[in-house]
């Protein structure tokens, strides 16, 4: 497995499964794209495991075996391949990408969340961690602001996703904010986006947009390229997040996914920023 081939493979994942990261990355120079499509395939690869079919125990063993991956040589595995590559490129921190697969084995071991620091903590380890992980390829120090940028593309996934979570048996909205809106997981169940469950998600919203901006300080520390693609990405989710609130936080029916036509719009903008 060359690398070439592996960055090859490793973009033909992104440009097919990522929803919104590909218009991202689109933007960036070639070896800046290669290394966050190897970012994006190690995340990736941690979902697939951790949201897919196999015994709990079988899961859990792939996790740690993750773990193992990334203090090994990367063998014949592309996605390995692509991201020691990256790794020797980047100071892509290691403890960013252990800590992504720690929030994989999170979803094996918790479906639950008493109360948003709690949530919190787990949008640090599968979404933060990947911001971190990115920041350095982009080439800030802003650890922090990316951080808080990833949390808050995590947060507009959890009002996004709420059904196809409940799917797999998991309530990532805090219980203790659940009760005290007067939601119950069979309004959930159910899919009923009543006054109660509105009240709720716009509270999620203002919450998650409040962190989107507070994220958003990482432009000003990137160059042109790099703050055009975190733009890009930050544009996309907002406009999700918008969509969601236009249709009354009804997110049991039908798709909130954006056309390619207006990703390539917020393309531009990020471009034009």
């Amino acid at each position: 497995m060359t690398v070439e081939a592996a960055y090859a493979e490793v973009e033909r994942l992104t440009r097919r499964e990522a929803r919104n990261f590909a218009y991202g990355i689109m933007v960036l120079p070639r070896p800046k794209r290669q290394a966050i499509a190897a970012i994006y395939a190690f995340a990736r690869r941690v979902d697939d495991v951790a949201d897919g079919a196999l015994p709990l125990g079988e899961k859990q063993a792939r996790l740690r075996g993750l773990h193992g991956a990334l203090d090994a040589p990367p063998g014949e595995d592309a996605m390995l391949v692509a991201l020691a590559d990256a790794r020797s490129r980047y100071p892509i921190p290691r403890d960013a990408l252990h800590e992504l697969v720690d929030g994989g084995l999170q979803d094996t071991e918790q479906s639950r969340y008493a109360d948003f620091d709690e949530l919190l903590g787990y949008c640090r380890r599968v979404a933060g961690a990947v911001g971190v992980a990115c920041v350095a390829v982009y080439g800030s120090d802003e650890v922090g602001h990316a951080e808080t940028l990833g949390v808050a593309l995590q947060l507009i996934n959890i009002a996004r996703d709420v059904r196809e979570d409940w799917g797999l048996g998991r309530v990532y909205l805090p219980q203790d904010e659940l009760e005290a809106y007067g939601v119950s997981e069979d309004d959930i169940a159910a899919g009923r986006a009543e006054a109660e469950w509105r009240a709720l998600m716009a509270f999620q919203a203002s919450r998650a947009r409040a962190y989107l901006e507070d994220g958003l300080q990482l432009l000003d520390s990137l160059d042109s390229r790099s703050a055009a693609c975190v733009a890009t990405f930050a544009g996309l989710y907002g406009a999700t997040l918008d969509r969601i609130e236009a249709r009354g936080f009804d997110v049991f029916e039908g798709s909130l996914r954006l056309s390619p036509l207006t990703k390539l719009r917020i393309v531009g903008a990020g471009l034009l920023r």
